[in-house]
């Protein structure tokens, strides 16, 4: 009988404990927009957080989808596998911020700053990251199919064995960027500077898409084929 009872009063502390992590879980995604706050997991999908201070806020896993971000700042916050689809984040200050893995297609980052930031083995497909400042940012291995890169700053950022195939990098700063291994069919590069790029070959230069007015790396050729045909 007594070990009925201690069974029962553990099993009922468990229950509590759980409730009690349970309400924690809710508050935190009720706590309003604030620097650090923390929103793991949570559902906020269609919010207007323009010119928020989220700086080092705990984003991993939220849905932030059709959010409007626009000049928010998000320094240093916390996004692994976030999802950010459709998301409008234009002008918003992500330098230094963690975006491994998330989900941002067609997400705005038009002249966003993404200096330092890691957006390793994100999916970012049809993104539009015209203007951004992506200097020494991570890209490496992720999906960046019909990004618009066109006129961002691109120094020292890592696209090694990233997809950018069919992006567009007219116009950016790729001084110093890695391209290892990048999937580049039909990239736009036309009028590109790419002479001192990282790690390109003469395979990726033949699928990509330049013209006489793009610079190559010493010892890598123009194709024929070039300018390729519109699409």
């Amino acid at each position: 009988m007594n070990q009925a009872k201690t069974l029962l009063s553990v099993g009922l502390s468990a229950l509590l404990l759980l409730g009690a992590g349970a309400r924690d879980a809710e508050a935190g995604c009720r706590d309003g927009p604030e620097p650090g706050v923390d929103w793991s997991k949570c559902q906020k999908e269609r919010l207007i957080l323009r010119g928020r201070d989220l700086s080092g806020a705990q984003l991993a896993r939220t849905d932030l989808s059709q959010s409007d971000l626009l000049e928010a700042t998000l320094v240093k916050a916390e996004m692994t596998q976030a999802t950010l689809m459709n998301a409008r984040l234009a002008e918003a200050d992500l330098s230094q911020a963690n975006l491994s893995k998330a989900l941002a297609s067609r997400a705005n980052f038009e002249n966003a700053n993404l200096a330092g930031a890691v957006l390793a083995k994100s999916e970012m497909p049809r993104a539009n990251m015209a203007g951004a400042d992506l200097s020494g940012a991570d890209l490496s291995k992720g999906e960046f199919g019909r990004t618009v890169f066109k006129g961002a700053t691109l120094r020292g950022g890592n696209l090694r064995f990233a997809n950018i195939s069919r992006a567009d990098f007219r116009a950016a700063d790729l001084t110093g960027a890695d391209l290892t291994g990048a999937y580049m069919l039909f990239t736009k590069v036309e009028g590109s500077d790419l002479s001192q790029t990282v790690g390109i070959t003469q395979e990726q230069i033949g699928l990509a898409c330049g013209d006489d007015a793009t610079t190559l790396p010493t010892g890598l050729t123009r194709p024929t084929e070039w300018p390729c045909p519109a699409e």
